[in-house]
């Protein structure tokens, strides 16, 4: 280093830093990067969980919001549309939502499979797609082996659908400004 530092380093460390260089180095990645952590509590204008702690304060990970600053109430929440997949033992009611957290306390459910992002028009494509499992007159299909493969596509890579549905939400917001 340029202050003529000749500490050890660890055989298996990733750089050639000693432990004091290597402590300094790590407090700068902490102020200039942050740390992501689990927020103290939810983020008051996605509802996620992840934030990114820096010595000044926190933020959300998922929409940037300044943890612990009061949400606009004239501004009104942005409207993010959803096609989702809630499963009761061998039934499946594929819907949509642009609230899914008050549709979802209304429908007795055993699990939400996924959600989709889009509107009426791709709910009717999906009921129209599965048509030959649907129970007469309503949102509910039998959870077929084409329904199951279908939810399954839609689920990769999603361990919890409401991450995704935050990130969608968060994305909104970033793009209303």
């Amino acid at each position: 280093m340029g202050d003529g530092c000749r500490g050890t380093v660890s055989a298996d460390a990733p750089i050639a830093l000693c432990d004091g260089h290597f402590a300094e180095a790590a407090e700068w990645a902490v102020r200039e990067h942050g740390v992501v952590d689990v927020l103290p509590s939810p983020c008051r204008l996605c509802g996620s969980r992840t934030g990114i702690r820096y010595p000044s304060g926190w933020i959300c990970a998922s929409c940037e919001w300044r943890h612990g600053e009061v949400v606009d109430g004239e501004l009104a929440p942005p409207r993010v549309d959803v096609v989702y997949y809630l499963r009761v033992a061998d039934r499946v009611k594929i819907g949509t939502t642009a609230n899914p957290r008050q549709r979802f306390g209304a429908i007795w459910h055993d699990e939400l499979l996924a959600f989709e992002r889009g509107d009426r028009a791709l709910e009717q494509r999906r009921h129209a797609h599965f048509a030959a499992d649907r129970f007469a007159r309503t949102e509910w299909f039998r959870f077929s082996d084409d329904l199951r493969a279908h939810v399954a596509v839609v689920a990769a890579g999603v361990d919890d659908p409401w991450d995704l549905f935050r990130r969608w939400t968060s994305e909104a917001i970033a793009l209303r400004g």
